[in-house]
């Protein structure tokens, strides 16, 4: 068979730890505190978990911020993920009108980005549209995203997905990189992300692990 011409089909269309890079968009207090499409634990889980999976793999990472003297810095448990990098902060309100963000991505070399982003219907729907007009494949976490309403996120998700953009869930990222359970060095990391983030698949595994543990009674 021949390869498919269209981007979002085929083997190439899946991500791997070299042909993208990952924006994390304004995850900060003043966000949170306007999100209301999903409950705040639920954002920090996700996106704490997206991070992990793209250090654990090696994907190139940039943080953002929004007037963070204003807005806040960003999230503590995202910013431990990545404890040495500064987020890049910004006026504009569109991370891709910031020449460093985009300079940034075109020195990775790659032309699939993953983004994530508070808000859906604004900090990430400006940068996903733009790049995406740019000729960059763009891939939006929309579990590690949140709007003002679940209206706003949901209407921001659809406004992308007709301009280009591949809707994923962070466990999507992470099942891709991995890809293969033959890559074992990679396997404890992924597992802990299970335990610390993926909820009843988690708490599902440690007990499996508990049970393998136990001897049998005589």
């Amino acid at each position: 068979m021949s390869p498919s011409a269209s981007p979002k089909t085929g083997l190439d269309a899946l991500l791997t730890p070299d042909n993208c890079v990952l924006l994390l968009i304004d995850h900060q207090p003043f966000q949170f505190a306007g999100l209301r499409s999903h409950d705040t634990q639920t954002i920090i889980n996700n996106v704490v978990g997206l991070a992990k999976a793209a250090k654990l793999f090696g994907v190139p990472t940039l943080l953002t911020t929004v007037l963070e003297e204003r807005g806040g810095y960003l999230l503590k448990p995202l910013q431990d993920v990545f404890p040495e990098q500064k987020p890049l902060n910004r006026t504009f309100i569109n991370t891709w009108q910031d020449s460093r963000a985009v300079d940034w991505v075109k020195k990775s070399g790659k032309k699939k980005i993953v983004m994530a982003a508070l808000w859906t219907e604004i900090c990430l729907a400006m940068p996903a549209i733009q790049a995406l007009g740019e000729g960059y494949e763009v891939y939006i976490v929309t579990d590690a995203s949140g709007g003002v309403s679940l209206e706003a996120h949901e209407m921001a998700i659809q406004r992308m997905v007709q301009a280009g953009a591949v809707p994923i869930t962070w466990t999507v990222l992470a099942s891709e990189l991995q890809r293969d359970w033959a890559r074992t060095a990679t396997v404890p990391g992924i597992s802990q992300l299970l335990v610390e983030h993926m909820g009843v698949v988690g708490t599902s595994y440690t007990w499996e692990q508990q049970l393998l543990d136990t001897p049998p009674q005589r």
